[in-house]
């Protein structure tokens, strides 16, 4: 397996599922022999600022030891889009913070993860999508299994062709125990209409461990063949 395995996780809204989508990659690659790492450049809600939980979920997953602080560079208490949270404290995030930041981890394989959508914003000038623009990356985009994703969904993909942004894969997603009726539609009426690959829906289970199984099973066709039985 090449080890300029690389991907932008990104979403449909805000809990859909991404951080373990991010972790589950991550696992992956460190089963296929990799030496991965996770990059999450924003990330809000952080109590403390020194324990951003996705970036320290996503490190363990791919056990690293690298320092938070290149792993997560712009870090806010509350609970916000990055751009909305360093505005209340009239701040701007150093975009050239996270280039350097980037430049340090590109060489090798990576899981980046955003924040929120694609239009969430990170600065005064940015989106999340300015960001996958420039890190050229292509896009796992993950959206919820059931009822809107198909308008969703399609809006994101939308937007990714607007930019020439590669789309590797839709993950759908069950963030709820109760079924919809809707996904026994979704996930083909996505393949015909876009021409994208689409995985899942990763099943919803209470118990993380299970859950983590399901995520990792679901992205498993991300892999190239010979590392996918690992």
């Amino acid at each position: 397996m090449p080890g300029s395995f690389q991907i932008f996780v990104t979403g449909t809204d805000t809990g859909v599922g991404k951080t373990q989508a991010s972790c589950a990659l991550l696992s992956l690659l460190v089963d296929a022999g990799l030496q991965p790492q996770g990059f999450k450049p924003y990330e809000s809600g952080c109590k403390p600022l020194s324990a951003p939980a996705d970036t320290l979920a996503m490190r363990a997953a791919a056990q690293s030891e690298l320092p938070v602080n290149l792993l997560c560079p712009h870090r806010f208490r509350a609970p916000l889009a990055p751009g909305v949270a360093a505005r209340r404290l009239g701040q701007e995030p150093d975009w050239d913070v996270t280039l350097a930041a980037w430049e340090k981890l590109r060489h090798g394989p990576v899981v980046v993860e955003g924040a929120g959508g694609l239009f969430v914003p990170l600065d005064s000038k940015r989106d999340i999508i300015d960001l996958i623009s420039v890190l050229r990356l292509p896009v796992l985009l993950v959206a919820r299994a059931g009822l809107g994703t198909l308008n969703h969904t399609a809006l994101s993909l939308r937007a990714l062709a607007e930019r020439g942004i590669p789309v590797r894969a839709v993950l759908l997603s069950r963030s709820t125990p109760s079924r919809d009726p809707s996904e026994r539609d979704n996930r083909l009426l996505l393949e015909e209409r876009h021409g994208v690959q689409v995985l899942g829906p990763v099943s919803f289970h209470r118990d993380a461990r299970r859950r983590h199984t399901a995520f990792r099973e679901a992205l498993r066709p991300l892999l190239p063949h010979r590392a996918r039985g690992r």
